[in-house]
């Protein structure tokens, strides 16, 4: 990876005049990482550049998160842009009627296991369990190292019985655990999946896709962009499949800036 502003000019001579398709994690990317999840929210001077961009024309964004649909649209607050939330189970935008491809079994199933989780975490001060509808994450950013052995034993005796039967799948965070279904789809599928619904409304004009994204589950994007597009890692603590890094949300926060003015590149 490299250090994004040190190859700006390059980034930019390559993207200089092409419609560009935004694709933006929230959580650590737009937002800073806080220790309870619902108190996230996005820095009003970021809220400012990603209005501005959703009016120009040659910009399409889309905001890819883990939380909820409900949630992201709540704390993006944007209009006429595409929201997925449940890394991609969820989706909502214009023109855009997609329905998650989950059965009522699935449901009721991920309606035992949080309660399985509730009881199991009761005991565990710090652990917060998140109904996302379709998923749940039980994040321990607030648990006491000496507690956290018994945060992962009891996940761990609430899934492996369904994740052994193929029922479920689990994914690993900053500091959070998720259970999701145990489909072959992903953020790397769902950015592929609207990406190719721009490229045909779009024609014979090139669309380029930017994703800027902080978490593992990100790296799926990150593959499935690999010399199609712009990837950014937000931090830089880890090997990536992206090509760029910047260091936190306020970096991203400038480069939203930067592709905002290059709105004037011809």
């Amino acid at each position: 990876m490299e250090y994004l502003f040190d190859k700006w000019d390059d980034v930019r001579k390559g993207i200089a005049g092409k419609p560009l398709f935004i694709f933006l994690d929230f959580d650590g990317t737009l937002a800073p990482i806080v220790e309870r999840p619902e108190a996230a929210s996005l820095p009003a001077a970021t809220k400012e550049l990603l209005r501005k961009l959703s009016a120009e024309p040659r910009f399409k964004l889309a905001f890819i998160s883990g939380r909820s649909l409900a949630d992201v649209k709540e704390k993006v607050g944007l209009k006429d842009v595409i929201y997925s939330g449940n890394h991609g189970l969820e989706i909502e935008g214009p023109k855009i009627k997609f329905e998650p491809l989950v059965s009522a079994g699935y449901k009721t199933l991920i309606r035992g296991i949080k309660s399985e989780l509730a009881k199991g975490i009761a005991a565990i001060k710090g652990a917060l369990l998140e109904d996302k509808g379709l998923s749940l994450s039980l994040h321990y950013r607030l648990v006491a190292p000496r507690q956290l052995l018994a945060l992962r034993m009891t996940f761990r005796n609430a899934i492996v019985p369904h994740r052994l039967k193929g029922k479920i799948k689990v994914n690993k965070g900053k500091k959070v655990f998720e259970v999701r279904p145990a489909m072959e789809w992903d953020k790397g599928k769902i950015v592929l999946w609207l990406l190719a619904r721009e490229s045909f409304a779009a024609g014979e004009k090139e669309i380029v896709p930017v994703y800027l994204g902080d978490d593992l589950t990100d790296e799926d994007v990150f593959r499935a962009l690999k010399n199609k597009g712009l990837t950014v890692l937000v931090g830089n603590g880890r090997p990536s499949a992206a090509a760029y890094y910047v260091r936190d949300h306020r970096q991203v926060q400038r480069f939203l800036k930067m592709l905002l003015e290059s709105r004037l590149d011809r």
